[in-house]
């Protein structure tokens, strides 16, 4: 068989090939223009082949570099993003989430930022007690019963400056008294005020008992709502907590755990009426203290402090 005839085209079939395929072989001589003609038509059938299979490369590299950009500029913004909170994160905190708590401050750092607002009072009379500064201009909150009873009220700030103070206003029915200061510090540090307590909730009490200057004591909140009986009468409405305190720390702060002033601290139960701590003490709510009320109600507990 002629190589060059319609035989070689084998399944690249050219018009007219079936009517070639019918006749035979031309006359010797006769130029054999079948062959000749369908030559061109495979090397054609090649390229296409092969344009075919580079427009699918292509294609596909294509659709490949696309889904790629795609990650890239996913990835891209969610690290811009995470950048721009990071970056500015009081938009973050601007609105906390209703109900969240701030987290506590370590004793050490709550004692640090608030002893230098606790004050040591004596008076004339020997009272020993404690106070704690609540306005810039100076003004002392305490307990009603370590100034009521006379004599000249001496006043101790933290930097050991000594001055005479006044009693500005009273309240014996909750035994809250504020006292003004003849003379004032070169820095006076109020106190920062308010904030929320609850049973089980952690406390500080800072004060002077037993005259030693700015001791600092823990526990939690064990009830609200308590009523003791003082020698003035009954205060009902109080905070009670087991944090050590003793004669000498009336009138001094008790705090949260983000160093704000909750109570003030007005006496202990003792039943052994020996004055010793036995695991209660009493604080009267800074918000009733500042107020000024409410009035007393029945009840038992122990001495005043």
């Amino acid at each position: 068989m002629d190589p060059a005839g319609a035989e070689r085209l084998r399944g690249f079939r050219a018009p007219g090939a079936d009517g070639a395929a019918g006749n035979s072989s031309p006359a010797h001589g006769q130029p054999e223009h079948s062959g000749s003609a369908q030559a061109p038509s495979t090397d054609r059938g090649d390229q296409t082949i092969r344009s075919g299979r580079g427009w699918r490369w292509a294609v596909s590299t294509a659709a490949v570099l696309i889904v790629a950009m795609v990650i890239i500029a996913t990835l891209a913004f969610k690290i811009g993003s995470g950048s721009a909170t990071s970056d500015n994160p009081a938009s973050a905190t601007a609105s906390p989430t209703p109900g969240a708590t701030a987290t506590p401050l370590p004793v050490t750092d709550l004692y640090r930022q608030v002893v230098a607002s606790v004050v040591l009072i004596t008076t004339s009379k020997g009272t020993l007690g404690s106070g704690v500064i609540v306005t810039d201009t100076g003004t002392v909150l305490t307990a009603n019963h370590v100034v009521s009873g006379g004599g000249d009220i001496s006043i101790l700030f933290a930097d050991g400056t000594k001055t005479s103070g006044k009693i500005a206003a009273a309240y014996p029915k909750i035994d809250i008294a504020a006292l003004t200061p003849e003379k004032l510090p070169e820095v006076v540090v109020p106190a920062a005020l308010g904030g929320s307590v609850a049973v089980g909730s952690d406390v500080v009490a800072i004060g002077n008992p037993l005259g030693l200057r700015d001791s600092t004591t823990t526990g939690i909140v064990s009830g609200l709502g308590r009523t003791t009986r003082t020698k003035a009468g009954s205060i009902s409405g109080l905070i009670q907590f087991d944090a050590a305190v003793n004669p000498g720390s009336s009138g001094g702060p008790l705090l949260n755990t983000q160093g704000l002033v909750v109570g003030v601290v007005v006496s202990i139960a003792d039943p052994g009426e020996d004055d010793a701590f036995a695991g209660i003490g009493f604080a009267v709510p800074i918000g009733v203290a500042l107020a000024g009320g409410p009035g007393q109600g029945p009840g038992r507990g122990g001495p005043q402090l």
